[in-house]
């Protein structure tokens, strides 16, 4: 799919430049309710996107150190039980993120990304870029993950105006 990391992150960061305008919002905006966003609000939205990505940021951490990552072994083992569990792992997030002051938010929204490309970048591709289940976990945490939610960002930048 990709020849190399490098297209990789390019394309990542390209997807990811759209739900930046997230943080162009006011704290009133991202607060408030959306229809057609999943009942989510702005921050929900961030919360739900940042959370799947700080998962990967840990991943490409332990990648960096070494072939095997135990992040990703518990994805794994989530993923496995989807179906009962992912509504109640997305609530659990949503609801980690809710009782973070919405600084902290905005921060770790717009340097989780940037973080995730960087440690990509020392991750050898192996790891990660020639790994089926590693890159697989990885696309669907980010660039197809943020495919899924265009819609809500949309709708989020619609209901603020924008």
């Amino acid at each position: 799919m990709y020849a190399d990391g490098l297209s990789f992150l390019e394309e990542e960061r390209e997807e990811f430049r759209a739900f930046e305008a997230l943080l162009e919002l006011t704290d009133e905006q991202l607060e408030q309710p959306v229809e057609g966003a999943h009942g989510w609000n702005g921050r929900d939205l961030m919360a739900h996107l940042g959370a799947w990505i700080e998962w990967w940021l840990t991943i490409a951490q332990e990648l960096a150190l070494g072939p095997q990552s135990a992040t990703f072994d518990r994805i794994v083992a989530v993923g496995k039980d989807w179906d009962a569990l992912g509504d109640q792992l997305n609530a659990k997030y949503q609801a980690d993120w809710a009782a973070l002051p919405i600084e902290e938010v905005r921060r770790r929204f717009s340097t989780m990304p940037g973080e995730l490309r960087g440690y990509l970048t020392v991750v050898p591709e192996t790891r990660w870029l020639k790994d089926s289940a590693h890159l697989k976990s990885l696309l669907g945490n980010t660039t197809e993950h943020y495919a899924e939610h265009a819609p809500d960002l949309r709708a989020v930048l619609a209901a603020a105006g924008r």
